[in-house]
């Protein structure tokens, strides 16, 4: 695996994982068509595509953290929904026929294995399984399967 050097210039916790804004060297050319060095700037996902260099120091790193919802939210709005997705299989044959629920779904079958997103998203492309619309998994996932284009568009 090829790594690149770069800088930190920022990072931000976010719910479930931490985004960094990292600088990495890169070359453009300039409107008098010479080539010189640049930084090419982006974010990325840690620890998935960065890694700590060893004896450095990022303490002067500006870093927001995750706040946590106020009393007056997690009043209105009531407690959080487990994260991940269950199938409910219509057969024994395995994840091919079922009805994808989210955790706490009525119709979600007792102890059955917790998916996360990437697998559920995977089991819900097969053919013989269906998104339940009593819980919102049609309504999460769907999006997802189809992309987010789809109801921005006015010929759609």
């Amino acid at each position: 695996m090829r790594q690149v050097p770069g800088r930190l210039q920022e990072r931000q916790q976010v719910p479930g994982a931490w985004l960094y804004k990292v600088a990495v060297p890169a070359w453009q050319n300039t409107p008098s068509g010479a080539v010189e060095p640049a930084w090419y700037v982006v974010w990325v996902q840690a620890p998935a595509h960065v890694k700590r260099v060893e004896g450095a120091s990022y303490d002067d790193v500006p870093t927001t953290y995750l706040t946590p919802p106020s009393r007056a939210v997690r009043d209105v709005l009531g407690p959080r929904r487990p994260t991940g997705w269950v199938l409910q299989q219509l057969d024994a044959s395995g994840f091919d026929r079922g009805v994808l629920h989210a955790p706490d779904c009525d119709e979600a079958p007792e102890g059955a294995l917790l998916l996360k997103l990437e697998r559920a998203l995977d089991t819900a492309e097969k053919v013989g399984v269906r998104l339940c619309s009593l819980c919102g998994a049609a309504q999460e996932l769907e999006p997802l399967l189809s992309g987010f284009d789809r109801g921005f568009d006015p010929d759609n």
